[in-house]
């Protein structure tokens, strides 16, 4: 360690350099992984936030809401399953609203519309105003990024293309479905909405999209067998049948999978070259009686060194570029994945070092001082 520190503070233009090559690759590591957290967490909030275990589905709907539709009374059957400790059914449909308390009356705003059932276990806490009440059907709770357009509790919106109108009575935090603002109502409410064209329902007795199930150690398998036309999943896998989530975790992480591969290329690199240059010196040291394992100590020690000050740099960079990010970019900083990352491009340069290792094991003493051709 003493050696490596002091050749840092001898050759400060030279590590700086590379330094500042490990800092920008850090810095591009950490924000497309906020990048692709953000969008994880935008697509399927909902789903994750949900307090439930595993997720039934109608059976070939390959664990896609869109694609099931069950009946309602199937949730109390659940609940007598083995290990299952609650069943709710859960709606979810997608919609324009008008905000008729906007000044121009026209101001339009994408929206995911999901029925509970108020009291329920799916149901999120409310940060401002009233939960949702099952006696009044016409008051939802909504995500509070909608307040940022405009809307406020008390507000009348009217769903487009359909009648059907309802009154925002409290805000939500952090609840989105399929990238949108999600707002929630009742079961019945939702019904109305997303089956109001005859015979849509397919002659399903009070239709839902999925029921979610809580409860540890549940058997998929056992309640597939015991309910026909049912496809009983995880919640994990349920979040991975959402649209395009999958698509986007997996564009996501190839990217950064190709990043950390490259930058282990150019830091290993970086380094044999500079070993190269360094090869008289280390023959020197050799020929005074230092150990392979001593100069490789020395090597590993310096590139740890450079590299945790580096990633520190890359992480702090991150955190300041999330400040001045607008606030429509999903952008979303996990501690856990941020320190798998650190982890990740500390050991890929340490790994990357070995290379500079090898070659000053190779490094004959006498060829480097030039006393043998």
């Amino acid at each position: 360690m003493f050696l490596a520190i002091k050749e840092l503070k001898h050759g400060k233009l030279r590590f700086l350099m590379i330094g500042v090559i490990t800092v920008l690759i850090a810095w591009l590591v950490f924000l497309l992984s906020g990048l692709g957290n953000g969008l994880s967490t935008l697509s399927a909030a909902t789903f994750k936030n949900m307090d439930a275990n595993y997720v039934t589905f109608e059976d070939g709907s390959r664990a896609s809401m869109s694609r099931s539709l069950l009946s309602e009374s199937l949730a109390k059957k659940l609940e007598h399953q083995t290990n299952v400790s609650a069943a709710s059914a859960m709606g979810a449909t997608m919609g324009t609203v008008l905000n008729n308390s906007a000044s121009d009356g026209k101001e339009k705003v994408d929206i995911a519309i999901l029925g509970i059932t108020p009291g329920s276990f799916l149901e999120p806490n409310v940060s401002e105003g009233k939960p949702l009440q099952a006696n009044k059907p016409l008051e939802v709770t909504a995500n509070d990024t909608l307040k940022k357009k405009g809307f406020k509790i008390g507000d009348t919106l009217k769903i487009e293309g359909s009648l059907e109108k309802v009154k925002i009575a409290g805000f939500v935090k952090n609840e989105t479905y399929n990238h949108l603002p999600a707002i929630f109502t009742t079961l019945d409410k939702w019904r109305s909405i997303q089956f109001a064209a005859p015979g849509s329902d397919k002659g399903i007795e009070k239709p839902v999209n999925a029921i979610m199930l809580q409860g540890e150690n549940i058997d998929p398998e056992k309640i597939n067998q015991h309910f026909q036309n049912t496809e009983t999943v995880t919640k994990a896998a349920a979040i991975q049948g959402m649209p395009g989530y999958k698509e986007e975790n997996g564009t996501i992480t190839m990217m950064l999978t190709f990043l950390l591969a490259i930058s282990a290329f150019v830091l290993g690199v970086f380094f044999y070259v500079l070993t190269l240059q360094k090869s008289n010196q280390f023959g020197i040291l050799k020929a005074i009686g230092a150990s392979n394992r001593f100069l490789g100590k020395a090597i590993v020690s310096q590139v740890f060194l450079l590299s945790l000050i580096s990633i520190v740099a890359g992480i702090l960079l991150t955190y300041g570029t999330a400040l001045i990010l607008p606030d429509g970019m999903p952008f979303s900083l996990d501690l856990k994945l941020v320190v798998l990352y650190a982890l990740l491009l500390l050991v890929i340069s340490i790994l990357s070092s070995l290379v500079s290792v090898r070659k000053i094991t190779k490094i004959d003493p006498l060829q480097a001082i030039g006393r043998m051709e």
